[in-house]
């Protein structure tokens, strides 16, 4: 199962934290922005991307791991963008 969300990572301890949120998880989560895509568990992978605006979350996982995700993510969650 895939599940698309916007995520707001503007900021070196926010980025710390979804890092830490990101590596709890045995699911599979790519960070996109403009056409990079990144692990969602390597920071050194976030900082190489654009994280001024909002930025694409997609979660690959059994529906347990995405609910499970979405709850412990949902402070860095965003409305989409445009």
């Amino acid at each position: 199962m895939k599940k698309q969300i916007w995520a707001n990572l503007n900021s070196i301890d926010t980025v710390k934290e979804f890092v830490a949120v990101a590596s709890q998880m045995s699911c599979e989560i790519d960070v996109c922005s403009g056409r990079y895509v990144v692990d969602g568990k390597s920071i050194l992978g976030l900082f190489s991307i654009d994280l001024s605006n909002p930025v694409e979350v997609v979660v690959q996982g059994t529906p347990e791991e995405i609910e499970t995700f979405d709850r412990l993510s949902a402070k860095f969650q965003v409305e989409k963008k445009g």
